[in-house]
C-alpha cells in the first residue's frame, strides 16, 4: 500500500513565507514617504479663544510698567590694537525710573564699578536709546543707588509705587528686568515670605526683606518687583542659589524701606544714619566687670541726644584713680539688650525721629529714660 505524506506542515510554511512577504511589501508601499507635493498649502490657524483673567492681568502689568525699567550697564573704553578706542560692557543690571526728572534707581551694587571711576554707566529705555548717566547718590547699607539720565521728558515714565507694609504671603508678583542681558524679561510668582534679613554690601543686615519665587537671575538687580495693579513693591537685589542661577529663593528691598532711601539720597546725596550720640564700652571688660548682659556707655557727647536724655557714661577720678561704671543699657523698647552686637543691630533698624524707651541700670537700680534718635 503507497505510503501517504502529510503535506499539512509543508503547506503551512509556504503559507506563512507567503503571508510575511505580502506585509513586507504592503508595509513599504503603505508608509512610503512623499517627499514633496507640488499642492501643498499652509496649514489653517485655529482662532485664539481670548485670554483668561491671569493673563489679562500679567499683560497689563507688562504694557503699563515696561517703559518704566530700564536697563543699567557700566560700559569702559578699551584702546584696540590699531589703537583706535572702543566701548566695552563689563557689567550689566536693572533700575526703574522714580520720577519726571529722569532718576533711576538700582541697586548699588549694579553700580559699584563704574562708582569706583572704572567705567561710565549708561541707562537704556524700553526703546533702547541710550544715555549717560550722573550718580545722584548710594546708600550702600541698603544697595541702594541714584542715577540721573538727562533725557525728553516724553521719555520718562516714572514707575506706580506701592506699599509692602499690606504684602502677606501669597500674593502674586511680577519681576521685570535684563537677567542675562535679555531686556524687558517678565517673570511671575507669589511673595514666599515676609520680614526676611540680608547683609548689605556694609554688612549691615536690610532688614523687612521681602522673599519671592518669581524666577530672578544675574542681571534682575535693581529691577523692580510689582503687585497685580503694576505698582512697585521692591527692588529686586539677590538670590540664594547654589548654581548662581534661579531656584525659586529672591530677594528684595521692601518698597517701605526704598522709598525713604531713595528720597534722602535725592535731597542730599546720602542717607542719614541713626545715632544717639554716645560710645560703648567693649563688650569684653563689660563682662569681667561682672555685667552679664546689657552694654554699657563709654561716653555721650556733648548736646547729643544720649546727654539731652540724661544718660553718663564712666566716670574716673583723677586723684584717687577710681572709676565709676557708666549706664549699663539692658532694655531697648521693653526687649533685652544682650550684648554690642544685638544694640548696634537694633540701632540700624532706627529712623531718625524715633523715641527709644532705654531701661538703664545705674548704681544697681534700674531707671526708665527716653532718648530720640537722631541722624547723621
Amino acid at each position: 500500500m503507497p505510503q501517504r505524506t502529510n503535506t499539512l506542515p509543508l503547506l503551512g510554511l509556504l503559507l506563512g513565507l507567503l503571508i510575511g512577504v505580502a506585509l513586507v511589501y504592503g508595509t513599504r508601499l503603505v508608509t512610503a514617504p512623499r517627499l514633496n507635493n507640488p499642492d501643498a498649502i499652509e496649514r489653517v490657524p485655529e482662532p485664539r479663544t481670548g485670554s483668561d483673567p491671569e493673563e489679562d492681568e500679567a499683560v497689563r502689568v507688562f504694557k503699563q510698567t515696561r517703559e518704566s525699567v530700564v536697563n543699567v550697564d557700566t560700559v569702559v573704553r578699551v584702546r584696540q590694537l590699531d589703537m583706535r578706542v572702543a566701548e566695552q560692557q563689563t557689567g550689566t543690571g536693572t533700575g526703574f525710573l522714580w520720577d519726571d526728572d529722569g532718576r533711576v534707581v538700582t541697586n548699588a551694587h549694579v553700580i559699584r564699578d563704574a562708582a569706583s571711576n572704572r567705567g561710565t554707566l549708561r541707562v537704556v529705555l524700553a526703546d533702547r536709546s541710550a544715555y549717560d548717566a550722573t550718580v545722584v547718590g548710594v546708600a550702600p547699607e541698603f544697595d541702594l543707588a541714584v542715577l540721573q539720565i538727562a533725557a525728553p521728558k516724553d521719555k520718562l515714565k516714572k514707575i506706580r509705587v506701592g506699599r509692602s507694609a499690606d504684602l502677606e504671603v501669597g500674593h502674586k508678583v511680577y519681576a521685570i528686568g535684563n537677567p542675562f542681558g535679555l531686556s524687558l524679561s517678565m517673570t511671575k510668582g507669589i511673595v514666599s515670605a515676609l520680614d526676611r534679613e540680608i547683609d548689605s554690601q556694609t554688612d549691615r543686615t536690610i532688614t523687612g526683606v521681602i522673599q519671592t519665587d518669581a524666577p530672578i537671575n544675574p542681571g534682575n538687580s535693581g529691577g523692580p518687583l510689582l503687585d497685580k495693579d503694576g505698582r512697585l513693591v521692591g527692588v529686586n537685589t539677590a538670590i540664594k542659589s547654589p548654581s548662581g542661577g534661579n531656584v525659586g529663593i529672591g530677594f528684595a528691598i521692601p518698597v517701605d524701606t526704598v522709598n525713604p532711601v531713595v528720597t534722602e539720597l535725592i535731597q542730599r546725596g546720602r542717607t542719614l544714619q541713626p545715632d544717639l550720640g554716645l560710645k560703648l564700652v567693649d563688650q569684653r571688660h563689660v563682662r569681667r566687670a561682672g555685667f552679664a548682659a546689657g552694654v554699657m556707655v563709654q561716653r555721650v557727647e556733648p548736646l547729643g541726644p544720649a546727654e539731652k536724655a540724661g544718660l553718663r557714661g564712666v566716670v574716673a577720678d583723677r586723684q584717687t584713680g577710681d572709676v565709676t561704671p557708666g549706664d549699663v543699657i539692658t532694655k531697648v523698647n521693653g526687649v533685652a539688650v544682650v550684648g554690642t552686637a544685638e544694640f548696634t543691630r537694633t540701632l540700624s533698624k532706627a529712623k531718625p525721629g524715633d523715641t527709644w524707651k532705654l531701661t538703664v541700670e545705674r548704681d544697681g537700680e534700674p531707671r526708665a529714660v527716653e532718648v530720640t534718635v537722631r541722624g547723621v
